[in-house]
């Protein structure tokens, strides 16, 4: 009995200790002039631009890993390669493209890894072929998709939000298309839980 009423009292508390750390607008987040309302319905979306080249991305997705595995199951994650220049627009196609194959989970982590581990410059369509090639993804599959429609209708709706989203260089964060963050530490995801919390509060009651 004593265990099920600390693990309701914890539970209680734990909007108080989101909103405790106090992290503030302007300075810790930055709430856009253009939101989106509700992007992901009745969930909370969490919205990651990254370019698989930058080593600040590179260093903030082992937290967002590490987040990942104690999500709150009303948060949606998507992760958006952002497509600012014709070398982040290679990148964004062959993730677009691994996606649609079904193995993005399998590369996403050792693509990073081997970019900024090794030096290596896999930005393009015939680099990403050899480097996916490694981990058993079929090169010609692959090379089909890297120019499709359906890539390259992701592609435009990837340049699209990021211009919504004002955003200027990677990584940031959005937190249901109304505040972008910015930085390469755990803390970026400390002020996301807390800027879901702040949504999740302001949600109408059921």
């Amino acid at each position: 009995m004593f265990k099920k009423l600390t693990a309701i009292a914890l539970l209680s508390i734990a909007p108080v200790l989101a909103f405790a750390a106090n992290f503030v607008e302007g300075k810790d987040y930055k709430l856009l002039a253009n939101p989106t309302l509700n992007p992901a319905g009745k969930n909370i979306e969490v919205r990651e631009f990254f370019w698989y080249g930058c080593p600040h991305c590179y260093r903030l997705d082992p937290h967002i890993e590490s987040w990942l595995k104690t999500k709150p199951a009303d948060v949606v994650f998507v992760r958006t390669p952002a497509s600012l220049n014709p070398v982040w627009e290679g990148n964004a196609r062959g993730f677009y493209a691994v996606e649609m194959m079904g193995v993005l989970d399998k590369v996403h982590v050792p693509l990073f890894n081997t970019i900024h581990e090794n030096q290596a410059r896999i930005f393009d369509e015939a680099s990403l072929a050899a480097f996916y090639q490694r981990y058993g993804i079929d090169s010609a599959k692959f090379k089909g998709l890297y120019n499709s429609f359906a890539v390259s209708g992701k592609v435009s709706q990837s340049k699209a939000l990021a211009q919504k989203y004002q955003i200027e260089g990677v990584p940031a964060v959005v937190v249901n298309g109304k505040y972008l963050i910015s930085g390469e530490t755990a803390k970026v995801l400390q002020v996301t839980d807390f800027l879901v919390a702040k949504e999740r509060a302001a949600q109408p009651k059921k």
